[in-house]
């Protein structure tokens, strides 16, 4: 590769970076507390069945108008802790209270959260001490049970059906490449893509067989760019300084590797001409 094209305007391609939102939908709470109004996710029960007995641990004082700590665990919801301790003000109230422990989405409670159940309702004992029957057929005030939806909400690889239930969150597969010149073509169009770096296979293809034969140790010793000192490396045929200047974040910082040396390359071939697909010949 010749030396002048490669110190042309040594500078770093601009990166984009993505990002996905998420949200939750209207939801009713049924009884026994009050319906939640579309301005938020309610984190219902179903009117069908009792509260889910509840296993997460309390800390804090039992008298009843005195603030207690709820330990989150799986399967709870905060309709559910809210029924189940007979917090004033139900599950709304329990969510304000643990805003900032919460965050955004009441439907959202993770296993471990320390919950301030706040004071219990002077009329009520938890729901530990209600049968089943009783707890379905109780009523509260200004509460419905006429066609209860819900909307099941999804974040950060967790998950949370219409109840409200936390759920563990499934890691994705981790992709795998083979260790040779197809896997890291492959592998460094995945990081172009990441980067908005254009290129193709075969462009890569093209150039590398043209460069180094496919030998990511090969290394060019008697050209201009030698005789300066910085000799061609790798796969592509990319000297130091051209390499620093179009290294890819995340990518090894050793010239010689595969995947960092294709895409500096490519990231050099897009700003220089366009795309690597643009390169037949010497660059």
């Amino acid at each position: 590769m010749p030396a002048k094209a490669k110190h042309c305007r040594p500078r770093s391609s601009p990166f984009a970076r993505g990002f996905a939102a998420v949200g939750t939908g209207g939801a009713v709470l049924a009884l026994p507390f009050v319906a939640a109004t579309a301005a938020q996710a309610a984190p219902a029960h179903s009117a069908a069945e009792a509260p889910r007995p509840l296993t997460g641990t309390l800390s804090g004082t039992s008298e009843k108008g005195s603030a207690e700590t709820y330990s989150v665990v799986a399967g709870d919801s905060l309709s559910g802790i809210a029924a189940g301790y007979s917090v004033s003000g139900g599950w709304k109230k329990l969510y304000e209270d643990n805003r900032d422990v919460i965050g955004g989405n009441p439907a959202l409670i993770r296993p471990g959260m320390k919950l301030t159940l706040g004071a219990r309702s002077e009329s009520q004992e938890p729901a530990g001490s209600t049968t089943a029957g009783e707890a379905v057929s109780a009523t509260a005030d200004n509460a419905t049970t006429e066609n209860a939806t819900a909307e099941s909400a999804t974040a950060e690889n967790a998950s949370a059906d219409a109840a409200g239930t936390v759920t563990e969150a499934t890691p994705a597969a981790e992709k795998t490449y083979t260790d040779d010149l197809d896997g890291w073509i492959k592998e460094s169009l995945d990081v172009m893509a990441a980067n908005g770096i254009p290129g193709s296979y075969d462009g890569i293809y093209r150039n590398i067989m043209r460069e180094s034969s496919g030998n990511p140790q090969a290394i060019n010793n008697w050209d201009s760019n030698a005789a300066a000192g910085t000799p061609s490396k790798g796969l592509l045929q990319v000297i130091d300084p051209t390499f620093q200047a179009y290294h890819v974040p995340g990518t090894s910082m050793d010239s010689f590797d595969p995947v960092a040396n294709i895409t500096a390359a490519c990231n050099y071939a897009a700003d220089r001409y366009g795309s690597i697909d643009n390169v037949n010949g010497p660059y």
